[in-house]
């Protein structure tokens, strides 16, 4: 895999390190196109209070936070001014405290400016440490060993290779959704259906003022170190402030988030649909025997 390609899927996680995954497909007004609206489910009278809407979301927090997992299916556009713009799709396992990813990445982010590298990429990342599939190709080239590894608490070397990559482990919905009940206008839009599954639709907006404001207030939901890491991601990529919808299943957990995010370079759009968290979306390392450990590699070089 070429050095651009790595690079451009470093910025594409860094992007969805702001949002921790959750995702959205709305235009540049921030109203979601009606090819992506969700099915409407049986009409249910509005929540109208902004007290009796936050329970809910804090509920969900709660729950999410708990189960540490979920399998998600992601898809990101980037606009032009970063690095050309394009779309990623991750499909696969995210996890949280500890951070987690067993995703496949593919898109036209992954291709563009790059004629090595594949169409897409599967990615694992558990305990701080990076595992990219080589392919059948590079794994005849390397003895057997399928996957390239890296240590992402490396130097300054290793973070330069993976483009910010390890900027992604450390986020998660859960932490989204302590951010979403920070929104001045949070409210309840209705019931409605999202992939066959009956869900309560919320949304709320909340700009990078109201987040540092939030910040200095030490929300008792994220801790200082979270909330930090936080704003430091969303002032890496320019935010200004973006609007989140949510749809909340009866089981009380978010089967989908969708985010509209305004930049100094353009609006990104995301949206991610979650299924199966806990136990079942667990992330493994591939053996040790089928790995190949870049930054050894890289030190043998330069001692020769």
């Amino acid at each position: 895999m070429g050095m651009t390609a790595w690079k451009r899927a470093g910025v594409s996680l860094t992007a969805v390190a702001v949002i921790a995954g959750v995702a959205g497909c709305q235009d540049g007004g921030g109203g979601r196109k009606a090819a992506d609206a969700p099915a409407k489910a049986t009409a249910e009278p509005r929540i109208q209070t902004h007290a009796a809407v936050t329970k809910v979301i804090r509920a969900a927090y709660e729950k999410t936070s708990a189960a540490k997992s979920a399998w998600v299916r992601m898809t990101m556009t980037m606009p032009e001014a970063v690095d050309g713009g394009g779309t990623m799709e991750l499909t696969g396992v995210q996890g949280w405290n500890p951070g987690a990813m067993d995703i496949t990445m593919k898109g036209s982010m992954m291709t563009a400016g790059d004629p090595d590298a594949p169409e897409q990429m599967r990615m694992i990342m558990v305990d701080d440490v990076m595992y990219v599939d080589m392919g059948a190709e590079k794994t005849a080239e390397l003895d057997g060993k399928r996957w390239m590894k890296l240590d992402l608490k490396g130097g300054q070397a290793q973070k330069e290779l993976t483009g910010g990559l390890e900027n992604s482990l450390n986020q998660d919905p859960a932490q989204q959704l302590a951010l979403l009940l920070e929104s001045p206008d949070l409210k309840h839009v209705g019931a409605e259906k999202v992939n066959g599954v009956q869900a309560q639709h919320y949304k709320g907006t909340l700009s990078f003022e109201q987040m540092l404001d939030s910040n200095k207030e030490k929300s008792a939901l994220l801790s200082e170190e979270e909330r930090e890491k936080l704003v430091a991601n969303v002032e890496k990529v320019g935010l200004k402030g973006y609007d989140t919808e949510v749809w909340v299943d009866a089981a009380g957990y978010p089967v989908r988030m969708v985010v509209g995010m305004e930049t100094g370079v353009g609006t990104m759009h995301m949206k991610a649909d979650y299924t199966d968290y806990g136990p079942k979306a667990a992330v493994e390392a591939p053996p040790a025997k089928d790995t190949y450990d870049l930054a050894e590699a890289l030190a043998g070089l330069g001692e020769s």
